[in-house]
């Protein structure tokens, strides 16, 4: 069945930042569509942990930053909650991942203009330009075409396993972002190993650790990282999730981007100083009295290989500084490994119109178009897969709403949203 109006902007994808741009949207004219084959908001449901934050401050919502008068904003959410007062006495600027959840569910209720439980299967375009969208609602098993002047991409990131290891994954061997789902097998096993180094990896262990006296399985944490370090928190530090960084960044050379994001894995990847914290007073705690800790914490460390060995794995670990190479059994493996950026199916049917680099990536104009090798008034937008264009500001939460700013102000033609041009106290170049 097809839709004979054109709209002005379809989003593929329904995570917080095309939830964002949806919220955002509300002060135009513009008429919208997003699809989601989810069926409801659901953000990192796989690490919604109890006592874990995000790891940005509260004003990081779906508005806040570019409208703080929305009433989509985090504040206001309180306001309806009735929970105004216990957050002013609650007294900190990280919230818990699961309030943030419930907050950006609270604002996809209100937003008719959103679809969960349909897939978008098929994005072209026509030779007027515009695009035309297939999807395929799971509700009522229908497949639907619509007509929209733009197309903002917005399905995120996907969990990423080293390639060795991805035909292993299952029940006992698993990414992180599946960790509350088969979290029970995990507690009644036998031995549980964690690989990584970042934020994900150091949640799952303090989860691990803290029911291991009840479960008494033995617990392992290996990274290939130098050490187990703390996320880059200094104030002048976090200037880098700006948008005066993302304009320095996007100026320089492809190659020297390249070179720039190589060094800045603890902007973004590192462990916060609680986390690390709580850990250490865990372990220490419990070594009283000279108590054995079944227990292990190991950096410098890369998992090579793992071979299944009945009902166990046989896990090959090489310790690059000593050049060493070990084995260990353990009976579950936790892939705290990342996410990447991913190119979704969907565009297939317009590769050959998008221009691509060197590395197969997708060229991102700085105002968040995909250059297309045919220049027209319909565009493809982009939100967080421009991290290899833009910076390491691309995923981050605190820039959602800038970016989705500088959208708007291109769909409807004029400056709906003001974009501020010295945000921070640093200068990043001559």
């Amino acid at each position: 069945m097809a839709s004979e109006s054109i709209l002005d902007v379809i989003g593929v994808g329904i995570g917080p930042f095309n939830l964002g741009l949806a919220a955002l949207l509300e002060k135009t004219d513009c008429s919208s569509l997003f699809f989601d084959k989810k069926t409801r908001f659901e953000w990192h449901p796989g690490m919604l942990l109890e006592g874990t934050t995000l790891q940005v401050p509260f004003l990081a919502d779906a508005v806040t930053m570019v409208d703080p008068t929305s009433p989509y904003s985090f504040l206001n959410y309180l306001h309806e909650q009735k929970r105004l007062y216990r957050f002013y006495f609650f007294e900190k600027f990280q919230i818990p991942r699961k309030e943030y959840n419930h907050y950006c569910q609270w604002v996809a209720a209100q937003l008719p203009q959103l679809r969960f439980g349909t897939e978008v299967e098929k994005v072209e375009q026509e030779e007027n330009g515009c695009y035309q969208v297939t999807v395929f609602s799971h509700d009522d098993q229908e497949r639907r075409t619509y007509k929209s002047r733009h197309v903002v991409i917005g399905v995120g990131t996907k969990p990423y396993i080293p390639y060795p290891f991805q035909s292993m994954t299952g029940e006992q061997i698993l990414h992180s972002s599946q960790y509350m789902d088969k979290r029970k097998r995990l507690l009644n096993g036998r031995s549980v190993t964690v690989i990584g180094s970042g934020q994900s990896a150091a949640e799952v262990f303090y989860d691990l650790l803290l029911k291991q006296p009840d479960y008494g399985y033995e617990l392992s944490w290996f990274t290939r990282s130098k050490g187990f370090y703390p996320m880059e928190y200094s104030k002048l530090g976090l200037e880098h999730f700006s948008p005066d960084y993302t304009h320095y960044f996007y100026q320089l050379p492809s190659e020297k981007k390249k070179a720039v994001l190589s060094k800045q894995s603890l902007l973004y990847k590192g462990i916060s100083f609680q986390t690390i914290g709580e850990i250490y007073d865990v372990l220490y705690e419990r070594s009283v009295g000279q108590q054995t800790m079944n227990v292990r914490l190991q950096a410098l460390t890369e998992l090579v290989s793992i071979e299944e060995r009945e009902g166990m794995y046989r896990l090959s670990l090489h310790q690059f500084e000593q050049d060493k190479t070990a084995e260990i059994n353990s009976e579950a493996v936790i892939l705290a490994t990342g996410y990447h950026p991913y190119i979704p199916d969907c565009l297939n049917g317009i590769k050959d119109k998008l221009e691509w680099d060197a590395n197969g990536q997708l060229v991102i104009e700085e105002d968040y178009k995909v250059k297309m090798h045919s220049e027209g008034n319909h565009h493809l937008f982009v939100q967080n897969g421009e991290i290899h264009t833009h910076g390491v500001g691309a995923p981050d939460l605190g820039l959602g709403a800038f970016r989705n700013a500088v959208i708007i102000n291109q769909l409807a033609g004029k400056e709906v949203y003001r974009i501020d041009e010295k945000n921070v106290f640093q200068q990043f170049g001559l």
